[in-house]
């Protein structure tokens, strides 16, 4: 049975409980109390969006045979202009320290004359509102600092690195509205923005995985999201396509481990001139899993797979950002963040099944 025919063999009832669960969280709890339930990791939404993955499953004889990754930055409820560098902190810092203390001073003294003139204990506010607004900037400098060198460590341990001695780079930012979100390049410039991912199947443009992540960069995304669609859909794809953002050696030996046959391609020059024939006779002896994949990608089956990557995955973001409009997220933070792009790819998927089951 084909994923659509398993889809619509099952239909829209396996919908009414789960559905049922999210509109009592919305309908009985506090906002506060909705957003902890629904949009958490773990919460109704996901958890929604993971029994609509099994509606498939529940026809028995679904495999889930190819998917495609990738990924696509959606801003931030956040300014790029309310970000800060590290550099430019450890600036504002030592300014912020100087006028601190220029203010102090001034405020002795002006404490001083008041004493001599009115008597001690009958002067007006104890401290300065300009005092006052320098030493909370300084305040919240200096949590951004630490979140900043709390970043850099943990980087650093993921690289297996020494984490005692490590500092953040000076352009490092942190931002004081969304301190989740990153800088990222977009399609035209940088934005302040979380990298959202999804896993694609070709058939129904069925949505069968999905994450957010901080990572601006696709290549630590494979794993993850090939364990994403484990969790989410119940099976382990049978084959992989992604493009060269997802291309690395690491990347390449984690789909061999696992058995996934995988068309990713190494480079962008590897997909463009799909006109040249591949060349024939073995590939020379070290040649590295890149290597094995650029050449993979120039057999006709391989080019065949792979060509029909931008027409499968490509669209669903089209759908979601252009027609459905979604292009910034309305919550702040990764956890409530994620919860927000699960319950924009349940929506997705809910459309598609409407479609395939009433036309």
């Amino acid at each position: 049975m084909t994923f659509s025919a398993a889809i619509a063999h099952v239909g829209t009832g396996a919908l009414t409980r789960p559905a049922a669960q999210v509109y009592r969280a919305a309908s009985c709890a506090s906002s506060v109390d909705f957003l902890d339930q629904v949009f958490e990791p773990g919460g109704a939404l996901q958890g929604l969006f993971d029994q609509v993955q099994q509606i498939a499953l529940q026809a028995g004889t679904m495999k889930l045979g190819r998917v495609v990754l990738d990924g696509s930055k959606v801003k931030a409820n956040a300014s790029k202009h309310k970000a800060m560098s590290y550099g430019r902190m450890q600036e504002d810092e030592k300014r912020l320290r100087a006028e601190v203390k220029r203010l102090l001073e001034q405020a002795e003294k002006v404490d001083a004359e008041e004493d001599a003139r009115y008597g001690r204990g009958r002067s007006g506010d104890e401290l300065p509102a300009e005092l006052a607004r320098r030493e909370t900037r300084l305040k919240k400098i200096r949590e951004a600092k630490r979140a900043l060198e709390e970043r850099a460590r943990e980087q650093a341990k993921s690289k297996g690195q020494p984490e005692t001695e490590v500092k953040p780079e000076a352009k490092m930012q942190y931002n004081f509205t969304d301190p989740e979100s990153r800088i990222m390049k977009g399609a035209d410039s940088f934005v302040q923005a979380y990298n959202a991912q999804i896993a694609v199947e070709p058939e129904l443009q069925w949505i069968v995985g999905q994450l957010v992540t901080q990572d601006a960069n696709d290549k630590q995304q494979m794993q993850a999201v090939v364990e994403v669609i484990r969790e989410q859909s119940g099976q382990k794809p049978a084959e992989v396509v992604s493009d060269s953002g997802y291309c690395s050696d690491a990347n390449l030996h984690y789909l061999e481990k696992k058995k996934i046959e995988g068309f990713v391609a190494v480079d962008r020059e590897s997909y463009r001139d799909r006109e040249e024939p591949c060349r024939r006779g073995p590939l020379p002896k070290g040649a590295t899993r890149v290597d094995r994949m650029r050449r993979k990608l120039q057999t006709k089956m391989g080019a065949a797979i792979y060509s029909r990557r931008k027409t499968v995955v490509e669209p669903v973001f089209g759908q979601i950002k252009q027609a459905r409009g979604f292009r910034q997220f309305l919550l702040r933070g990764l956890k409530k963040v994620q919860g927000e792009w699960a319950m924009i790819c349940l929506t997705h998927n809910i459309l598609k099944l409407h479609r395939l089951c009433y036309g």
